[in-house]
């Protein structure tokens, strides 16, 4: 098999976040791998402004990268026990453009979040949202990092054993996904 492409998803916009670092983490435990990490960043979901402008080129960008990956993972914070909005509405855009990139599009799903839960209520919303594209959601192990700002060294690793292991766990459940 030649060399996968992993395209992650932060749910969070910004650079430095959490959901990012857990992305890295994963690509890194998954092994050898193409990762590219997507950009999010598109006006909210308008249906005049698709009318009158069409969809915007980050949605297309983004549909075509999770077209041309091998797997997905996404990762997203909670924000008022759901999803960031962000990241729904990159959804949205997505579910715009012609076609279904995601379908049998094999993804995992993680959360990174403040709380002691670690984000684990927006995860099972967000997993909601991708029933309509049918993808090879992976339903575990889940992946579910609490205090997720203490969570990381200097260098971006996880530094809790158990959250090394659950996620390497993940990672390697996703390479034998992309295999099936």
């Amino acid at each position: 098999m030649t060399t996968p492409t992993l395209l992650g998803i932060s749910g969070s916009l910004r650079t430095g976040s959490t959901n990012r670092k857990l992305l890295r983490e994963g690509a890194r435990l998954f092994g050898d791998c193409t990762y590219v990490e997507a950009d999010i960043q598109m006006p909210l979901y308008d249906g005049d402004l698709e009318e009158a402008d069409g969809i915007p080129e980050a949605a297309e960008t983004l549909a075509g990268q999770i077209a041309e990956a091998d797997a997905v993972i996404v990762s997203t914070p909670e924000y008022n026990k759901a999803p960031s909005g962000a990241l729904k509405n990159a959804l949205d855009w997505v579910s715009r453009v012609k076609g279904n990139p995601w379908a049998d599009k094999p993804l995992a799903v993680m959360s990174a979040a403040a709380g002691r839960a670690g984000g684990e209520r927006a995860q099972m919303v967000l997993r909601g949202c991708f029933v309509a594209f049918r993808p090879r959601i992976l339903q575990g192990p889940e992946v579910h990092l609490a205090d997720c700002g203490n969570q990381f060294d200097a260098d971006g690793r996880l530094t809790g054993q158990l959250y090394v292991d659950t996620l390497s766990q993940l990672m390697q459940a996703l390479r034998a996904e992309i295999k099936r």
